[in-house]
């Protein structure tokens, strides 16, 4: 089988995950980016689903001592997923998870409001969502997402993305209702190898696509 070609950039790969996603536009969806590298892929998506687009800003909650190790993640609207099994096989206190809790929850307003200004978010409650990145290496972000939108009333959760390996969407699909990849390339290293251009995303094109999005949505 030959290797899976590359995506030009990040807006080709929307385009082409736009393409693919086309059945849903009758479910009406909601269009949610994982920031930063999501949401040039994500608005692609939304301009060919005739979708409303947001972020979806999620802090992970790092264990002190171990900060790669997440013990629960934070989203919008005070929503939060613990882990209870780890909590009390670490035997975290209440207020290490507090200050921890906190912090990131500081830092997650602070991109909300860099990323969406004074635009409320979008309602998810009762609604179809696709959760959108640039690709899936782990897929620790977009499990945290899923719950995260699970928590705030999505009925039903699609996660989205260009390329990611198998085992990766294997996993995840025990939490979402659907996962898409369009690329499932056995040899899998890192999503940028995937890419002609995979230069960083800025928070300025971040606050652009979603200002433009959101004009489509108006009118």
């Amino acid at each position: 089988m030959s290797s899976p070609t590359k995506f030009q950039n990040r807006s080709e790969a929307g385009q082409l995950l736009g393409e693919r996603l086309g059945y849903l536009i009758s479910e009406g969806p909601v269009v949610l980016a994982l920031p930063r590298g999501g949401v040039p892929v994500a608005f692609e998506v939304a301009q060919a689903l005739a979708s409303p687009l947001d972020v979806l800003v999620v802090r992970k909650l790092g264990v002190p001592f171990h900060p790669e190790l997440a013990f629960g993640a934070i989203g919008e609207g005070d929503t939060q997923v613990l882990n209870a099994q780890l909590v009390q096989q670490l035997g975290l206190s209440k207020d290490t998870m507090a200050e921890v809790t906190r912090h990131e929850r500081a830092e997650l307003l602070r991109r909300v409001d860099l990323y969406r200004g004074d635009r409320a978010g979008l309602a998810l409650i009762g609604r179809t969502v696709v959760i959108v990145d640039d690709g899936m290496a782990t897929g620790a972000t977009a499990r945290v997402a899923v719950e995260v939108a699970r928590a705030r009333g999505a009925e039903r959760i699609i996660v989205a993305v260009p390329v990611s390996p198998w085992e990766t969407i294997a996993e995840l699909r025990t939490l979402a209702d659907e996962v898409i990849s369009l690329n499932v390339p056995s040899q899998f290293e890192a999503v940028g190898q995937w890419y002609e251009d995979f230069s960083q995303t800025t928070d300025d094109e971040v606050t652009s696509l979603l200002a433009r999005s959101s004009n489509t949505d108006q009118h």
